[in-house]
This record gives structure tokens, sequence and C-alpha cells, in this order.
């Protein structure tokens, strides 16, 4: 991939809840924020949560747009976000809301490796209990990288 998807920056750990509005936007902002994608992102990533859940087991969502909006992503990058409290999912509780824009078919690679660092669930117990944003980075990051 031609630039890191994921920094220490785009990684962050809350104490409390959020509702799974409020933790998509704050997916999209960070993807924003580092130029991976438009201001119209969070729509898209509401568009394609109206048409399937994003949920992935695990505690884990991975929000993200639909093949129609395409046009909002400008560079392949991730965010994840840690919620100690919790964010009802549609029924379902999620920990970790991981963002996600691909340019071109490298979302798919992306989420692959992901999904593969949230199948166990001693892996997922190891990520819940790192104690900073930066060890959640260094955990994620050499899942994905």
């Amino acid at each position: 991939m031609a630039r890191e998807v994921l920094t220490p920056g785009q990684v962050r750990i809350h104490s409390g809840s959020a509702t799974r509005e409020e933790a998509m936007r704050e997916a999209a902002e960070i993807l924003e924020s580092v130029g991976a994608v438009t201001g119209g992102y969070y729509d898209a990533m509401q568009q394609r949560e109206q048409t399937v859940s994003t949920y992935m087991g695990n505690e884990l969502a991975i929000p993200h747009g639909t093949n129609e909006t395409k046009d909002t992503i400008l560079e392949s990058g991730l965010s994840v976000v840690r919620y100690d409290g919790g964010v009802d999912w549609g029924g379902e509780r999620v920990t970790f809301v991981i963002g996600i824009a691909g340019k071109g078919d490298e979302h798919l690679e992306i989420l692959s490796r992901i999904a593969l660092l949230f199948s166990e669930e001693d892996d997922v117990a190891r990520l819940k209990a790192t104690s900073d944003s930066q060890e959640l980075y260094d955990a994620v990051s050499a899942g994905v990288e």
C-alpha cells in the first residue's frame, strides 16, 4: 500500500459508551482528519448500515461505505476506537469500532487481516486489556500491516 493505513493518532480508547451513530461519526471523522475520505463518508457508512449490519462478532463492528459511494474515499485508511462502556450495535455489544476506507480493492485485504485479528477470543481479550492507545495501536498495527 502506498502509505500507512493506520497511525497512532487514528487509535482512541474511551472509558464510556457511545451510540452506534456516535461511534460511526467518530470513525468517519478520524478517517477524514487524515485525508482518507471526504466529509460525505459518514453518510456512506449510514447507507451501508441500513442495508446490512457491519457487526462482525467478537465485539467488533467495521463500519464502511457502499460501492456506490466509493467517490468519498480518497486513500485507504483505518480508524480504531475502543469503547470500554460498549456500543449497542443493533442489539449486539460492540467494544471495537474499526472504520475502514479502501481505495480500489485494498479494503478486501485490510478486512481479511482485521477479521483474522479478531477471530480468536484470546486475541480480543488481549486487545481489551491494552492500557493506552499506543499499546492498542501496536497490537492492531502488528495484525493488519
